[in-house]
């Protein structure tokens, strides 16, 4: 049947509504025209019954013929690549027979260069995921302490221009770091902090129109705009070329946290003229819980110029620390800070090789493809999960689906996630029919659900029985509330 099935992907984004696109075997067509699906047997799936182990012993061999999970939660934690546990062995290798030395010392079979050099082995990993050079960006730290470390060079309050444009909805981490950072300056965030809230509550999206309005309406007393590439709740990827140029127009920095949308969206940081931007390397990414982050400083900000003695200074005012010193005379010693060009001059600390490695172990298997492929799958895949819950099955009546799609249907104005929102009343029961079935999303209380299938190692044929699972535990939620 495969060979016979068309692809009946649309560029925009959608489906036809064709009853042949309702039937596993074509999501299993699409499987086998997918030209990634090999990446998926770079990751470790869980299987069902791995979900509902006690133990983390192996107590028992693995069975593959246990099924996998259906893993829709990249957008919150990815899962484990599995060279993961070559790169953190090679690290406490290097660390057992080298102990010291082997800051310096580098190997013949080595996956990473010696431990003084790792972090600039990152950044060349990571620039192509976020289209930057090398120079501009840093593995480093963690998102909301990046976000902090950024603020303080970027965030530069006068009497006149003071105030931060922000979503009303953002992310509590980044919220609590711009408010921290107003107060820090001894200004009230009551005034100092201009929320930018949905228009209409029911569809909780920022129009980019709406946006520019608030840039226009505070350009006068504003210092600075810190915006999310993808919204975390709704999923709305934010015209981030459009709003930075704006932004530029009425002489304001501009940055971005693209913590959703690093590894899952084809950014141009640097052509985009972007001031500055961090991110988290856990959810899209694949490093691990909690693991070492990332930041882009564009290289105009990230000059260092030791003849200039006049008012600018040498250099970008920072929160300094000796890891973001010249490398060439870090171990001088002298307490004359001078920062390495470029992103890497917003170091503080030596960085844990340990958690580099791991990053470095899933940035290695983004370098064997390209963000404008992964997108081309995502956007297939995205597709084809709105085109199953909208329109499967073709006889279902409206009170068959209690739940809405808030994230935009513009394919263009979405990454991986889709966010339902269902009736109220629905969740609990709906969360836990899926699990029993080992299906792994993530929830916003009270009503939301958050679905991501993940280009890198999911599957059309995962996205077809995710709706079969859902539609049917919607309907047995909505007898349970009866």
């Amino acid at each position: 049947m495969s060979s016979q099935l068309p692809f009946r992907y649309i560029k925009s984004g959608h489906y036809e509504d064709d009853a042949r696109t309702y039937k596993r075997e074509y999501a299993e067509a699409l499987d086998e025209k997918d030209p990634l699906r090999h990446f998926r047997d770079y990751f470790i799936i869980p299987s069902k019954k791995d979900l509902t182990r006690k133990q983390l012993a192996v107590t028992e061999e693995e069975d593959p013929s246990d099924p996998r999970c259906i893993y829709f939660c990249g957008n919150s934690l990815g899962l484990q690549p599995r060279n993961v546990r070559r790169y953190i062995d090679q690290y406490l290798r290097a660390w057992a027979i080298k102990g010291v030395t082997g800051h310096f010392v580098p190997h013949e079979d080595a996956l990473l260069p010696p431990f003084v050099d790792v972090d600039s082995a990152g950044s060349k990993l990571l620039a192509p995921l976020v289209g930057a050079s090398p120079s501009e960006v840093a593995v480093m730290g963690t998102l909301t302490g990046n976000l902090h470390l950024l603020l303080a060079s970027f965030y530069r309050p006068t009497t006149e221009k003071y105030k931060i444009i922000l979503e009303g909805k953002a992310f509590p981490s980044d919220h609590y770091a711009i408010e921290s950072q107003i107060r820090h300056h001894n200004i009230d965030p009551s005034d100092a902090m201009v929320l930018i809230e949905p228009e209409d509550p029911e569809k909780p999206i920022l129009r980019t129109e709406q946006i520019l309005k608030v840039i226009d309406d505070n350009a006068s007393s504003a210092a600075l705009v810190l915006l999310p590439g993808i919204q975390y709740y709704t999923g709305q990827y934010f015209d981030i070329k459009k709003i930075t140029a704006h932004a530029h127009s009425k002489g304001l920095l501009i940055g971005w946290d693209c913590a959703h949308a690093v590894g899952n969206v084809d950014l141009q940081l640097h052509d985009w003229d972007v001031d500055f931007a961090a991110w988290c390397h856990y959810k899209y990414v694949n490093s691990g819980p909690g693991a070492m982050a990332g930041l882009f400083v564009h290289e105009r900000h990230g000059k260092v110029d030791l003849r200039n003695t006049g008012e600018g200074g040498a250099f970008r005012p920072r929160l300094a620390g000796w890891w973001g010193h010249d490398k060439e005379t870090r171990f001088i010693m002298d307490n004359k800070f001078v920062p390495q060009p470029g992103a890497a001059g917003y170091q503080v600390s030596n960085p844990s090789v340990l958690d580099l490695s791991a990053v470095a172990a899933s940035l290695e298997i983004f370098n064997q493809t390209s963000m404008a492929e992964l997108r081309k799958k995502s956007l297939e895949l995205t597709g084809y999960l709105e085109h199953l819950l909208l329109n499967y099955p073709p006889d279902a009546a409206p009170e068959d689906k209690p739940f809405t799609i808030i994230t935009p249907s513009n394919p263009e104005e979405r990454g991986a996630q889709l966010s339902l929102l269902l009736q109220p009343g629905l969740l609990d029961k709906v969360l836990e029919i899926l699990q029993s079935n080992g299906v792994v999303v993530d929830e916003r209380k009270p009503n939301v659900i958050r679905v991501a299938p993940a280009p890198l190692y999911n599957t059309f044929t995962e996205v077809w029985e995710f709706c079969q699972i859902f539609l049917q535990a919607c309907r047995e939620a909505l007898k349970a509330r009866k």
